[in-house]
């Protein structure tokens, strides 16, 4: 009775896991469009109980009640706290497979086929219908060989094949403008996040395809692809930042392929530390350290110094997330190593004049957080230093990066046990996380709300539960 969508909401999410039926009910009436009484009905619950609950006036603690709203509602059980309901099973058979990209290792890694790729992916996204949409969102991403054996192609030289195409007449000028969007739109992602304008970058991304269909001069043709690698780049990163991990993917797998056809090697590493990170926030630290190795393999003596300290810290994430500390640490002091050497931002490609040493007292802070959820007393400390250092020297204007950092300073202070900063820290979190659209931002907020969880009787947590939950809402 709920859809995909509502369903997939994080404020709701957390109403359900918690069984506080008032927000869940209040949230399913506003967003799902479901009358008091429909949600009565359909829980075989009278308007008058609803009512009560909805107020907060009575709490729903019958198992019997819980089962029924799940049911009736269509709320998988593990929502609730509960076993797969019978009806699961049938309800989620079979879905259909969202139209993807097809860009297995049966297709030849030559460039016209990557343009042909980026036509068909972006024309389907153009044209998709909210529930095909939503099949999109659910799809999960692949892994392991199936996600790494066809990036092979990646390590060898593209493959040209001649063809009678129409002879094209883009300028340099065209090109040097279609470069000018490509910036604008990355650097719009990188300081709001979110999908927001995903689709006017799909847009740019079907044009530069068009133009490809053309047969451009050699250096025209080349520009083309490099662009192209940017702005899928920059799709795949907002899809994976809108929660679309599979379509991610794809636009992480044409990116790889524009930027091989069009020789920029390092950008190439730069899309493949990209779909590292993915896999390591899905938990697949091996995946991610296969990822980086063909990266490094790939790009080694075409790399700036930057983009080698890039692909350590993402060595050094993958080590972490294994365990492997000393590992961990000793990529984390190459990287320093290598940043070291590098000149000026400006002296290296656009893309990565982000990278400093911010971002590497981020990551290892970052680290060091998921190291303080096992053991606080030893971590959490020293997480905190490294995080304020990176928030220091980023600034707010970092956008959603700063709000990440937040977070997880926050999340740190609640794992010392330091309510009085934990609360302040959660309050800097909420304001940063506001003024960015990123569902991981968000995501990464409902995990701080459950430090909140059964801290009622202190009103400074109570305060900044609320103001999570307002945000989440929202």
């Amino acid at each position: 009775m709920i859809s995909v969508e509502i369903l997939a909401r994080e404020d709701l999410r957390l109403a359900l896991a918690e069984h506080d039926f008032a927000s869940a009910f209040t949230l399913i009436k506003k967003y799902g469009g479901l009358s008091q009484n429909r949600i009565g009905a359909a829980c075989q619950l009278t308007p008058g109980k609803i009512s009560l609950i909805m107020s907060g006036n009575q709490k729903v603690t019958s198992y019997e009640v819980i089962v029924r709203i799940s049911d009736g509602l269509a709320i998988p059980g593990h929502l609730l706290g509960l076993a797969a309901r019978p009806w699961e099973e049938s309800f989620t058979a079979a879905p259909e497979t969202p139209p993807t990209a097809q860009t297995s290792c049966d297709f030849p890694w030559q460039p016209t086929v990557t343009a042909d790729l980026a036509t068909h992916l972006t024309r389907t996204d153009l044209a998709m219908d909210r529930r095909t949409a939503a099949k999109v969102i659910a799809a999960a991403a692949v892994t392991g060989t199936t996600l790494l054996d066809p990036l092979e192609g990646w390590l060898a030289q593209p493959a040209r094949v001649e063809n009678h195409r129409r002879p094209g007449k883009l300028g340099k000028h065209e090109v040097t403008q279609l470069e000018h969007a490509a910036i604008a739109f990355r650097q719009w992602d990188h300081q709001f996040g979110g999908g927001l304008r995903c689709k006017a970058v799909m847009g740019q991304l079907n044009e530069t395809a068009s133009a490809l269909e053309d047969r451009q001069t050699p250096e025209i043709e080349k520009r083309l692809y490099c662009i192209m690698a940017q702005l899928a780049g920059t799709a795949a990163t907002m899809a994976w930042d809108s929660g679309q991990q599979r379509r991610a993917q794809d636009y992480y797998g044409l990116a790889l392929r524009a930027a091989h056809a069009g020789g920029d090697w390092p950008f190439g590493a730069n899309v493949l530390a990209g779909m590292a990170r993915q896999m390591l926030y899905g938990d697949r630290p091996n995946d991610a350290l296969e990822l980086v190795r063909l990266a490094q393999e790939g790009s080694r003596s075409t790399n700036g110094p930057r983009v080698r300290a890039m692909l350590r810290t993402r060595e050094a994430w993958a080590y972490a997330a294994m365990g492997r500390v000393p590992a961990f640490w000793r990529a984390t002091d190459q990287a320093q190593e290598e940043l070291d050497a590098a000149g000026l931002a400006s002296e290296e490609a656009h893309w990565i004049a982000y990278f400093d040493r911010a971002e590497i007292y981020g990551v290892i802070g970052g680290r060091l957080l998921d190291l303080a959820r096992l053991n606080p007393h030893t971590h959490a400390d020293p997480a905190a230093d490294y995080i304020r250092t990176a928030l220091t020297e980023r600034g707010a204007e970092a956008g959603r990066s700063h709000a990440l950092d937040r977070i997880g300073l926050a999340e740190t202070r609640f794992l010392a046990g330091d309510l009085t900063n934990a609360v302040e820290e959660t309050e800097l979190a909420v304001r940063a996380a506001s003024r960015t659209q990123s569902t991981r931002v968000r995501t990464r907020l409902g995990a701080l709300y459950q430090y909140t969880v059964g801290r009622s009787n202190n009103a400074a947590v109570r305060d900044a539960r609320d103001s999570i939950r307002e945000l989440l809402a929202n």
